[in-house]
């Protein structure tokens, strides 16, 4: 009856365990085992379910000190951080990557990708631009907007997207000449012929200073 009241009181400690409480919580499973120990000889094979819960206790104990390291090593990490955020010059203001402007490469453009005769597809190529000038892979939002400025039945805008930065990082396209977002949206329903100019408008918002870009591009019939 003791054997029991002793597991029911260790039991509760491991289900409320917690980081402050673990190195009494493991002196007391050892005083347990203890207890327990010292009558498994008068008990025989009764004592088969104690030595069970003997052994589940010792595999928690296991659990519990490697998360006590995975915290430990986790902890280091972030102070070892802190220490390299804080060694940064404090008057230094300037972002070394602060977002210039963006441009629309010349092979911005309609293309007939399935060789149809018909041009169904707008690829637009974006570059956004740092300080000095260099393309930078850039986070932010893309807007797209497709206008026929000239269109007799009044209604300009044919089409516009939007591109997140989750989905617009998996569109870097980078060679040993150059390198861009290559954005590749299907309109064979918006526009029926490429006859007269469209323009190509872009709105980019950069994801780390909330700043707006905007370009745009009149693409001519060929």
């Amino acid at each position: 009856m003791r054997k029991k009241k002793i597991l029911k009181s260790l039991k509760v400690g491991v289900e409320n365990r917690d980081s402050t409480t673990l190195p009494a919580l493991i002196v007391a499973t050892l005083a347990g085992c203890i207890l327990i120990c010292a009558g498994c000889g008068q008990g025989g094979s009764k004592d088969a379910p104690l030595v069970r819960q003997i052994e589940q206790l010792t595999s928690d104990k296991a659990k519990l000190t490697g998360q006590i390291e995975q915290h430990r090593a986790e902890n280091q990490r972030l102070r070892k951080q802190i220490e390299a955020l804080s060694a940064l010059p404090k008057d230094k203001k300037e972002n070394p990557y602060t977002l210039q402007g963006i441009k629309l490469t010349g092979y911005t453009n309609f293309y007939d990708k399935n060789k149809d005769g018909k041009k169904e597809t707008l690829i637009v190529y974006l570059q956004p631009i740092d300080i000095d000038g260099d393309v930078i892979k850039a986070a932010g939002t893309v807007d797209i907007q497709l206008w026929n400025l000239n269109n007799p039945s009044g209604k300009a805008l044919l089409s516009k997207w939007r591109v997140e930065p989750g989905e617009l990082r998996k569109i870097w396209y980078a060679t040993l000449i150059t390198a861009n977002y290559r954005l590749s949206f299907d309109i064979g329903d918006k526009v029926e012929r490429i006859g007269e100019p469209l323009t190509v408008k872009v709105t980019f918002v950069d994801y780390l200073t909330g700043q707006t870009f905007e370009e745009q591009k009149v693409i001519k019939p060929q």
